[in-house]
């Protein structure tokens, strides 16, 4: 038997679990917990988890965090019938929907035709009289997600805060929906016009200070693609919890001894003395607030100067 550390806490854990100690869905220690409870490493906690990942008893949910993975039965194969009937209740609406729900559970690796099709009942090739191909599929549902929140017709006074009501719309879709930002692009925009809509209610808010066209298009991309730069964060943490079962606190406390190392180099001088004065943790959300503050206060001094391309 393998005496490592690690082993025989993996060891331990599996018994909870064979013995349903610990059941279906039911959290497993962290590896904060495991360095508290067995008084271990966190090197050596990460590897516990890791440990049973590989053995298919346990998996990451995001939000959540490592839990008990659940025996699931394999589905009987779709008989011709029941194929029949679910093709004959496809849209092209279903697909898409189908296709968010895939994306926003598993990201866009997870997302193909066949496994949209398997998840819908019905034949791979039955979805091509919808949708052309995954790539059109992906741009029909990002056009869906922007329009889930349209901008109302009502807008409020000032172009500041008719800014500030955009990004924070969109931030909530990103939010909703990590993958999305991934998938739109600054250098070629895609003609998606839900998107274009969004585009056309902020710029109007400049239209009204009689800007020229060039000057309201420059504002509106800097302040559309600090939220799409921003929210091009959400999915990578999303996958990378997903994949290790670490939350971003557990993986930094994982990097610390080599932060450490690094710290007391004396390579890092001003940056560690602010660590050693505030225990500092990243907040998204406080961030892409303040990141638009800035930015919009940005476009006001550059307004009030008449400091811009004309």
């Amino acid at each position: 038997m393998n005496s490592a550390p690690y082993a025989r806490i993996v060891d331990e854990i599996r018994q909870r679990i064979e013995s349903g100690t610990l059941k279906p869905g039911d959290r497993v220690p962290s590896t904060r917990q495991i360095t508290q409870d067995w008084g271990v490493a966190m090197a050596t906690a990460t590897k516990v988890l890791t440990t049973l990942r590989r053995e298919g008893l346990v998996r990451a949910v995001p939000g959540v965090g490592t839990v008990v993975r659940t025996t699931e039965v394999p589905a009987p194969p779709v008989r011709a019938t029941r194929r029949r009937m679910a093709e004959a209740e496809l849209s092209r609406e279903a697909v898409i929907r189908k296709g968010i729900e895939i994306a926003d559970a598993e990201g866009l690796r997870a997302l193909s035709m066949r496994r949209v099709a398997t998840d819908l009942g019905a034949a791979t090739m039955s979805l091509y009289r919808y949708v052309p191909g995954k790539d059109e599929l992906v741009l029909l549902m990002a056009n869906a997600c922007f329009g889930e929140e349209l901008l109302p017709a009502e807008a409020p006074e000032g172009w500041r805060a008719r800014f500030e009501l955009a990004a924070r719309t969109q931030w909530r879709i990103y939010r909703r929906h990590p993958w999305l930002a991934q998938v739109i692009s600054m250098t070629r925009p895609q003609p998606l016009e839900n998107l274009l809509l969004h585009a056309e209610w902020a710029m109007s808010a400049l239209r009204e200070l009689d800007l020229p066209y060039t000057t309201a298009l420059y504002f509106h991309v800097t302040v559309f693609g600090y939220v799409r730069g921003a929210a091009a964060n959400l999915e990578p943490e999303v996958e990378a919890e997903r994949e290790t079962g670490l939350s971003a606190d557990e993986y930094m406390e994982t990097q610390n001894a080599e932060f450490s190392r690094i710290v007391a180099s004396g390579a890092i001088p001003h940056f560690s003395a602010i660590s050693d004065l505030v225990d500092f943790e990243l907040d998204l959300d406080l961030l892409f607030e303040l990141g638009l503050r800035w930015t919009l206060d940005g476009m006001a001094g550059s307004l009030a100067r008449h400091d811009y391309p004309t």
